[in-house]
């Protein structure tokens, strides 16, 4: 079969969906490769890279399958082209529906599910562990005083205290991220099983009885209720008030992120304090944040959006995203390596297959 990587249409999009080295491994499966001009560019990977492993340049070639990260230009792909990107479908009805009318097979590997099996394929897990590193990073620049602990001949200086809300994938990242930088680090997850995993990087776990709370099969939060979400606004202030960066990552599958930071709660934030939003995309954790752009609010505290962080270290980016698709690939190859079984009983693709047939297949994604 005939894969084809495409330079990515979206302009602010740095990463790419196959790197060099992987190129190698799957001709060795037996596919045959073909790169855009450019795809690679702004991930630091050459076309001369890409063509020394054995991919051939891209010129006009109908391919089977077309690997893309973000939302690609479906006009030239041939109906029954399989597509399969990492995009995310729930902010992008209409391009969604667009897919479909063009005939394309489409699969999104950011609806993989949590499990052994696919964690290999989990595109939202393993770019969501890049964008909780780049979040510590980016308000450690912006904070007005270090991270770590200090003593010196002039005094000693103690260390920030990072805030992290919901310890799933990238507040796990974040975490690692503060404490290696020095930090003082308090975590809250609504999901108990959490807590171990906080203390075992070495961050205290902020206690908040919310009554039943959970998670789903696949490892998302359960969504809580008006009165939980006011009790743990409530229970977390005392923390949020003697914090110095406050990481929030509270999603909630499929849904608008929940409200966990009021207006009056940021107003009583030291000045200088700085909160970074990794639920941006879905509304955010934060009132008073905006989607595209940095807020400075009038007591002084920072808040930045942080919606695909992992786009600002692309290289590596590019490289785990490449790891997600080759192991997809190699994973649905037939065994007569002339087709990918793409059995829509299998747990894997009945997550993740959108479009099929001319129509959007995907049961949470179905109008009428």
């Amino acid at each position: 079969m005939r894969i084809l990587v495409t330079k990515e249409a979206d302009r602010k999009e740095t990463r790419v969906a196959l790197v060099p080295e992987d190129v190698k491994k799957l001709i060795d499966l037996g596919f045959e490769v073909f790169v855009e001009e450019g795809a690679g560019e702004r991930s630091g990977f050459s076309d001369a890279s890409y063509r020394k492993e054995g991919a051939a340049a891209a010129d006009g070639e109908e391919c089977d399958i077309v690997l893309s990260v973000s939302w690609p230009d479906t006009a030239r792909f041939k109906e029954g082209t399989i597509l399969v990107s990492a995009f995310d479908p729930f902010r992008e009805r209409a391009r969604l529906e667009k897919l479909a009318v063009s005939g394309v097979l489409a699969l999104s590997l950011s609806l993989v599910p949590r499990t052994t099996l696919a964690q290999k394929m989990d595109a939202q897990s393993s770019q969501s562990s890049l964008s909780g590193y780049v979040a510590v990073l980016k308000a450690a620049e912006r904070l007005p005083k270090a991270l770590p602990m200090m003593v010196t001949p002039a005094g000693t200086i103690n260390p920030a205290r990072v805030f992290v809300i919901g310890a799933g994938v990238a507040g796990l990242q974040a975490i690692a991220t503060a404490k290696r930088l020095g930090a003082r680090v308090d975590a809250f997850d609504t999901r108990p099983s959490s807590e171990e995993e906080v203390r075992s990087l070495g961050a205290s776990f902020v206690r908040i009885d919310l009554g039943k709370t959970g998670q789903t099969g696949q490892g998302y939060a359960i969504g809580l209720t008006d009165d939980q979400e006011r009790k743990q606004r409530d229970a977390m202030e005392k923390t949020l008030e003697r914090s110095d960066i406050v990481i929030t990552s509270a999603k909630v599958f499929g849904k608008r992120a929940p409200v966990l930071i009021t207006k009056e709660a940021v107003s009583r934030m030291q000045p200088g304090s700085v909160i970074v939003d990794l639920a941006a995309s879905s509304g955010g954790n934060t009132e008073g944040l905006r989607t595209y752009c940095e807020v400075v609010t009038d007591n002084g505290v920072t808040i930045i959006p942080g919606s695909k962080l992992e786009r600002e270290v692309p290289r590596d980016a590019s490289k785990m995203l490449s790891g997600n698709f080759r192991a997809f690939l190699s994973h649905f190859q037939g065994k007569e390596r002339n087709g990918l079984n793409l059995d829509p009983d299998d747990e894997i693709i009945k997550a993740c297959l959108l479009t099929k047939g001319g129509e959007v297949i995907h049961p949470y994604f179905k109008t009428g």
